[in-house]
């Protein structure tokens, strides 16, 4: 019920009385009548009884007894409110101070009791607003630890993962390249056994030629593959020392990784966060090798992968420049793990300008390694042919140059040269003057076919005891 009559009373100082008004007003008993009528107009709302509204009623113009029990009430409210320091109850009670009174023609007390209400009603609002201010920063700072917490988490999932793929992808590479091996000893292995069928065939049934140029259709076919096959095993030694320096790349710098993490969490235990940026920058930067080594040894596998697959016969964008540079390299160490002794000295000139040309990387590639690996045997050959007091020092040089819309590629070499006897057959098919066992003939009968495939030429220069040069000449 004394709410209702505070929210009575809080009616009369919204409707605007001020200090001014109050102390202007010409009948108290007529403002008191008046009051008493909004009183019982507010309470009939409220549903307060009646009778208590008549007691709450005087004559001839004397204070309501119940407001001064009111006031009494109020007053000791507010002391309350003071002792325990309740801002909230202060505001409220000096508004119901200011409202009573009004109501008792007390209009400076009225007043000077609102501006308190105001005073107090102002602090507490701005503690709301500081109170809000405050939320909303302690939950931005939440939010942004919990965002870099989260970005941390993903960043170490993303790397173990990135770690854990490229072990995959390692392991997946050297089972890939044992099953290469044991392919290539299968088909040398089934090429043999129908070599010599063959033979016998060609023994017994020496009246029936047709079927025994059918045969030899066959085993011509076979040796072109084992043509194609004996390329990759030239390469397979070389792969594997290719692909070794990049794994052990990953494995020590992943070790050094594991060791740096472990200092890591002891220097944040330690709050030593200078130090903790010095090793999380190492960390980083040991985190691209690892990258960059991993993506080495993957286009390493890829380079085997792509050299061993069939050719599709479909032309595509490539580096000619990437191709010759990594079959050097591969048919060096090739020829490296067969004879330990051997040693030469390459160079390279490669014409930046050319970028990217329309050719199958797996054909093209097949031809530079053919001429590499010819370029390589015949400086071995010359330097085992030749006298110490001699000096001679084996050289290979490969060149990509790019001029009037022709891309041409020479491989040079010092070795013996080609006579001129055979300079004319040696783009012949199984001719070799290589011992017997050492090669098939069709090496650089094939790679003939490929440069005309495609649209280009493949043209020799040799001297004899100064060495021979192989030209690939493309459209651009």
């Amino acid at each position: 019920m004394i709410r209702s009559i505070y929210c009575v009373l809080a009616l009369i100082i919204v409707s605007g009385y001020s200090f001014k008004a109050f102390s202007q007003v010409p009948n108290i008993d007529s403002l008191q009548k008046k009051i008493l009528e909004s009183v019982q107009q507010k309470l009939d709302k409220e549903g307060v009884s009646k009778s208590f509204l008549d007691s709450l009623k005087q004559s001839s113009g004397k204070l309501p007894v119940n407001l001064n029990e009111l006031l009494k009430e109020v007053n000791q409210n507010l002391a309350k409110a003071k002792l325990v320091g309740d801002i909230n109850k202060l505001k409220g009670g000096y508004y119901n101070l200011s409202a009573l009174d009004s109501v008792r023609g007390n209009y400076k007390g009225a007043y000077e009791n609102y501006k308190l209400y105001a005073l107090y009603r102002d602090s507490l609002e701005k503690k709301e607003t500081e109170k809000r201010e405050l939320q909303a920063r302690m939950q931005y700072e939440f939010d942004k630890k919990q965002a870099l917490a989260k970005a941390v988490q993903e960043k170490k999932d993303a790397e173990a993962k990135r770690i854990r793929n490229l072990q995959y992808f390692t392991i997946a590479g050297l089972i890939m390249l044992l099953l290469v091996i044991l392919t290539i000893a299968l088909i040398q292995w089934k090429n043999n056994k129908q070599k010599k069928k063959a033979n016998t065939l060609l023994q017994q049934q020496k009246e029936k030629v047709e079927f025994t140029l059918s045969e030899l259709k066959s085993t011509q076919a076979q040796l072109i593959q084992s043509e194609k096959m004996a390329s990759l095993g030239e390469l397979t030694a070389g792969i594997a020392h290719e692909i070794q320096n990049p794994l052990n790349f990953v494995n020590n710098f992943s070790e050094v990784n594991k060791e740096m993490i472990v200092e890591l969490k002891e220097e944040i235990n330690k709050g030593n966060y200078t130090e903790v940026k010095v090793i999380a920058d190492d960390i980083q930067d040991n985190e691209e090798k690892i990258n960059h080594h991993g993506k080495r040894a993957d286009a390493i596998v890829k380079g085997m992968l792509q050299h061993s697959r069939s050719s599709s016969g479909k032309k595509e964008p490539t580096d000619i420049n990437a191709l010759c540079d990594e079959y050097v390299r591969l048919a060096y160490h090739g020829l490296r793990a067969k004879d330990k002794s051997f040693n030469t000295e390459m160079k390279t000139d490669f014409d930046n300008s050319i970028g990217k040309i329309n050719v199958v990387p797996q054909d093209i590639g097949r031809v530079i390694l053919n001429l590499i690996n010819n370029a390589f045997y015949a400086v071995s050959e010359r330097l085992r042919q030749s006298q110490p007091e001699s000096q001679f020092k084996p050289l290979v040089f490969i060149q990509t140059k790019k001029a009037d819309n022709r891309i041409t590629i020479t491989v040079n070499d010092n070795g013996n040269g080609i006579p001129n006897s055979i300079k004319e057959k040696i783009f012949q098919p199984f001719f070799t003057t290589k011992p017997t066992g050492q090669g098939t003939g069709l090496g650089l009968s094939l790679s003939y076919d490929i440069v005309k495939a495609h649209g280009g030429e493949l043209k020799v220069k040799t001297k004899v005891g100064e060495g021979s040069e192989f030209i690939i000449q493309l459209p651009a």
